[in-house]
């Protein structure tokens, strides 16, 4: 790997995305709150929050157990990572989500796109 920099990317955003997917898988009603919608109001929003929980949460466990495929899965992140930011913008442009709240999911999915390049930089020319 050409640097630390490219290790600390990958870690902290398998941190960042082991902390929100579990957070979806298993405390789904909090990250819906924080959003500004009443999950009592809006019941399937907490299946939609499992659902990209576990996705979440598999794609943090892989960036640790699968080293040898750290540099697709690095790549395969930013195209996923780049979609939920947009998805989020959309939202918030829509009126799907409140502005602030879709903002702050949009710069969420930068930081974690960011991470994902700077890994997929690092680990250029390796599976």
């Amino acid at each position: 790997m050409r640097s630390s920099k490219g290790e600390f990317a990958w870690k902290a955003l398998a941190a960042i995305m082991f902390v929100n997917g579990s957070l979806g898988v298993f405390a789904p009603r909090v990250l819906i709150r924080g959003l500004g919608i009443r999950p009592e109001l809006e019941p399937g929003m907490i299946y939609v929050f499992r659902m990209f929980g576990i996705r979440t949460l598999f794609l943090a466990i892989d960036l640790h157990r699968a080293p040898r495929q750290r540099g697709r899965s690095l790549r395969e992140g930013v195209l996923v990572h780049a979609t939920d930011m947009s998805a989020a913008l959309t939202g918030a442009a829509l009126g799907q989500l409140p502005w602030r709240k879709g903002l702050v999911v949009a710069g969420i999915s930068f930081v974690n796109t960011a991470l994902a390049i700077k890994g997929a930089l690092a680990y250029r020319g390796r599976p």
